[in-house]
């Protein structure tokens, strides 16, 4: 398997069941933070691991287009990997100090969703020039669009979770939720057609 697979996978499935409303009724607004905050850690060890060795190479003169927009794109889901670090860790200590604050827990975070976007469109020009790529299997329509499809959602979540002024109400709580949900499903199964024996049989693509 390519090195950024599991943790993917392990990443998005814990982001998943991290949003479901009766796990976070069964568990509790401690315990539903910590899942998230896991799976922020599993994306981000997969990011590093995507950016630093599978064999890509910082741009330099002489480097095609695809490769730079390859290499950029995992940059940049690195650092929105951190961003969600950050969001899942503040939002743990803040219910682990007082779980019982109205609005506790975490909410997808804005930033870390926009540089999803960004990587995933980076990755969408890669795509068109597959054929320049260090490897062609680096990027592949099925991965490249599931992760599109799993940015968005998480994009949509970020706006559901949105604050409206003057209230402690989100704009669409069923936003942040499904949206959540949505996305970790996409990156999950993105992260499943990249396995090496899916790609290279022609079955289906590689992964983000």
């Amino acid at each position: 398997m390519r090195h950024e697979v599991v943790g993917f996978a392990v990443g998005s499935l814990f982001f998943f069941v991290g949003s479901l409303p009766w796990y976070f009724d069964a568990v509790g607004v401690v315990a539903a933070n910590a899942t998230f905050f896991v799976g922020s850690l599993f994306f981000t060890t997969a990011a590093v691991l995507q950016l630093l060795l599978d064999g890509r190479r910082a741009p330099i003169t002489g480097t095609t287009a695809a490769n730079a927009l390859d290499w950029w794109s995992a940059t940049v889901q690195l650092v929105g990997t951190a961003m969600f670090n950050v969001s899942t860790a503040v939002a743990l200590f803040a219910v682990v100090g007082d779980p019982d604050e109205v609005g506790a827990g975490w909410r997808s975070d804005a930033w870390g969703s926009l540089a999803f976007l960004v990587s995933s469109f980076l990755a969408l020009g890669a795509l068109q020039r597959r054929h320049e790529l260090w490897d062609m299997f680096a990027r592949t329509p099925g991965a490249v669009w599931l992760n599109v499809a799993g940015s968005v959602a998480f994009a949509a979540s970020a706006v559901g979770a949105w604050v409206v002024p003057h209230t402690d109400e989100v704009l669409s709580a069923w936003w942040v939720s499904a949206g959540t949900m949505a996305g970790a499903a996409c990156f999950f199964l993105a992260a499943v057609v990249s396995r090496p024996g899916v790609t290279q049989t022609g079955v289906s693509s590689p992964r983000d």
